[in-house]
């Protein structure tokens, strides 16, 4: 769409440079001005910087004379008064061709130099020596160029799957379409010519349009973009712009995976090997193994044999090797389709297909990216790309259930039913993109899929049951009192058998490791594994142990005595700060203010009462605290010599950000009134929550504090100061005066 706009940003930039350096008195032979980068590939976009390098033939122009000093100045002078931003050097030829030899991304950048002014066959040697070293050196710079390139992809993401891609660096973007075309200037490898660059000039496209709306340089699609950009490409609103920058991220992704795979085959392969035919490994019925991918062998017939996709791409996957894109494509035009119910093989080869682990990964993508998918799973179109609500999750809904399938595989030694925990752990996510709760409009789509499979009525019942109650779990460990025997019987409610609880408990914990490591970390972990424990044994002996408190403290003699005791201990990436004092009406109001006033950013806690005392475990990302600091802040509240009220003031909700919700739970708990509070994560929230109820002489028996990307989830059990749970007139008091401390009054 765009690409005569770039041609002509490119002609007005070359004629520019082209008078400037026609202006600078440089000499007609042995100097040159070549144009690298985007610029070099006549790609300028809105925005971009003019990559230019002033290069001299040393052995025609004296490079360290004044002279020469005096004409870059006079070259960069009028492009510096012009307006575009610049980035320039002045390098002889042997300095470039050095550069090159000793940095293999200065190496692929020089093979997109290009000539714009000054001596032409100055450019043209430049450019050929660059490309015969390229091809020269190929075999042992290409490892160290694959090792830059899986870093970057490691640090910046997936353009298919981020949440706000980057166009250039992540993985899938313009960074490595500009790679995979210097894998094929080697000559060891070729990928299809038209297919990358079809997605390079629409990323490009993208590109453009973005630099236009953000008015900068900007590579990076924020949420406000997406509709601007839809505007711009011509779709019809801002999902659909999505799937279209996303489809073309999977398909370089696609294209990339697979040029370095070919890429480690020639390198395996001696230079001096002479090509011979194929050897092909039969590895399964109609299946065969050839040069690293999973191919058909001579006596395979598509037309009769409607498991020979799923059979191919279960190999593949437990093998970890390619699934031939090729094979993937035959078989969707010429397979046959699968009966409905599925016949038990087809059932096995998707179930070891999904526990393969990391080798799933692949190969689910060629089965996308070759229109294989809906052959065998026509529902899964409902969550194709679909961007996550919630910025904790790092993938998009589709690759995150994939990743569950890799994270669940390694927990099937734990569970009776392997085969039920993979299905479901592709399918808990499957009811996301409507406005129904997606774990209720999922479970009766999860339970159809698993009749057309061809589970027994019993196993397509336990298939629903996960994906309905695939949240259960981790909601009620994280916000619930373990002590109240309300808990158990909330989750037990729905989860009735010892297998379907381990199950449950998988599911749980490859969906928190899939979605980030915020979601599965030591202090979430303990919480869910001790409430399933608890669970199982009420389950199978009708009797609940008594929860696990890695927590519970030996009181110190410093709370004996009257004051606050702190403890503080590094953990990774923060602090674990806990705190003992003699119990009273307001002190979680204190202590959660001694922490917001001194900004300490806080990841979850757990308060609860121990006897005659108040004691605080906090999770904080901090791990520079001082346990005496902190101290003397909280005696400084105490003493009413700092007013937490004043400076943690509640503040209105901003345009934009989801109002706070407040809900009493009188189910939750027999003995005490459950005051739940969903906000921004923000500093002073516990602060403000628990003063309000300390205000109205209410006591909080004990309080779970959890933080989940920008949501901050804080449970307060509440009784009156004289025991006992609330009365409905006090509950309605209580979620009043917390609403309008918290700001949404």
């Amino acid at each position: 769409m765009t690409a005569a706009d770039r041609s002509a940003r490119t002609a007005r930039a070359d004629a520019l440079c082209a008078a400037a350096f026609a202006d600078s008195g440089a000499p007609e032979t042995g100097s040159a001005l070549v144009a690298v980068g985007g610029y070099g590939r006549s790609e300028l976009a809105p925005h971009s910087d003019l990559d230019l390098v002033l290069v001299a033939d040393d052995a025609l122009v004296d490079v360290r004379g004044e002279a020469w000093a005096e004409v870059a100045g006079r070259l960069w002078a009028p492009l510096w008064d012009a307006g575009p931003r610049l980035d320039h050097s002045v390098r002889s030829l042997p300095e470039m061709l050095a550069a090159a030899d000793g940095d293999v991304r200065v190496a692929s950048g020089l093979l997109d130099v290009r000539h714009v002014a000054g001596d032409p066959s100055l450019t043209l040697r430049l450019r050929t020596t660059i490309l015969a070293q390229w091809r020269r050196q190929a075999r042992q710079r290409l490892p160290e160029l694959r090792e830059i390139v899986v870093s970057r992809h490691r640090i910046v993401g997936e353009l298919a799957h981020a949440s706000m891609p980057d166009l250039k660096e992540a993985e899938g973007g313009l960074r490595d379409a500009t790679v995979l075309k210097s894998l094929t200037t080697t000559w060891l490898i070729d990928v299809p010519g038209a297919d990358l660059e079809r997605c390079r000039q629409q990323l490009l496209d993208a590109r453009d349009l973005l630099h236009e709306i953000a008015g900068r340089a900007s590579d990076r699609i924020a949420p406000e973009h997406w509709q601007a950009l839809a505007e711009g490409l011509g779709l019809p609103d801002e999902r659909a712009a999505q799937r279209h920058v996303r489809e073309l991220g999977r398909r370089m992704t696609h294209l990339s995976r697979l040029a370095w795979r070919r890429v480690d085959d020639a390198l395996r392969r001696s230079p001096a090997a002479k090509p011979r035919r194929p050897e092909l490994e039969p590895v399964a019925p109609g299946v065969a193994l050839s040069n690293g991918e999973i191919v058909l062998d001579a006596r395979a017939r598509p037309a009769d044999d409607p498991v020979l996709l799923l059979r191919a791409a279960a190999e593949a996957a437990v093998r970890d090797v390619v699934l031939a894109p090729p094979t993937a494509a035959r078989l969707v035009r010429e397979g046959a389709p699968l009966p409905d119910p599925w016949p038990a093989e087809a059932r096995q080869q998707l179930v070891r297909l999904l526990a393969a682990g990391p080798g799933l990964l692949a190969v689910w993508e060629t089965l996308e990216e070759t229109g294989a998918l809906p052959r065998i799973l026509p529902e899964w179109d409902r969550i194709r790309l679909l961007p996550h609500a919630s910025p904790i999750h790092r993938f998009t809904v589709d690759r995150h259930s994939v990743e569950t399938c890799v994270e669940a595989a390694a927990l099937i030694r734990g569970v009776s039913r392997p085969d039920v925990l993979m299905v479901a752990a592709l399918l808990h996510d499957i009811g996301k993109g409507g406005l129904t709760e997606h774990s209720v409009a999922g479970a009766p789509v999860a339970r159809e899929i698993a009749e057309r499979i061809g589970f027994a009525a019993d196993e397509v019942d336990l298939v629903g049951q996960l994906v309905r109650w695939h949240l259960l779990l981790a909601d009620i460990a994280t916000t619930r009192d373990p002590d109240d025997p309300a808990t158990i019987d909330a989750l037990t409610e729905h989860v009735r058998t010892p297998e379907a609880l381990a199950l449950l408990t998988a599911l749980t914990e490859a969906d928190a490791k899939a979605a980030s490591p915020k979601a599965w970390t030591s202090w979430r972990a303990g919480l869910i594994l001790d409430l399933s424990r608890r669970a199982r044994a009420s389950l199978e002996r009708g009797v609940v142990p008594a929860p696990v408190r890695e927590e519970e403290i030996e009181i110190p003699d410093v709370a004996r005595a009257g004051r606050l005791a702190v403890d503080v201990v590094r953990v990774p990436g923060g602090s674990r700060v806990t705190t003992a004092a003699a119990d009273r009406i307001g002190l979680l109001a204190d202590v959660a203010a001694t922490f917001a006033l001194r900004r300490v950013p806080v990841r979850a806690a757990r308060v609860w009462s121990q006897g005659d005392y108040g004691v605080s475990v906090w999770d904080v990302a901090d791990d520079h605290l001082d346990a005496g600091a902190l101290r003397d802040q909280f005696d400084a509240i105490t003493e009413r010599r700092v007013d937490p009220a004043r400076r943690l003031a509640p503040r209105p909700v901003p345009a934009g950000e989801l109002a706070p919700t407040v809900v009493v739970r009188p189910e939750a708990s027999d003995h005490a009134t459950v005051v739940e509070v969903r906000a921004a994560d923000r500093v002073g929230v516990v602060y403000q929550v628990s003063s309000a109820l300390a205000a109205l002489d209410m006591t909080v028996r004990s309080a779970h504090i959890s933080t989940l990307g920008p949501q901050a989830v804080d449970v307060f059990y509440v009784q009156e100061s004289a025991a006992g749970a609330l009365s409905e007139i006090r509950a309605a008091e209580a979620a009043h005066a917390v609403r309008a401390a918290i700001g949404d009054g």
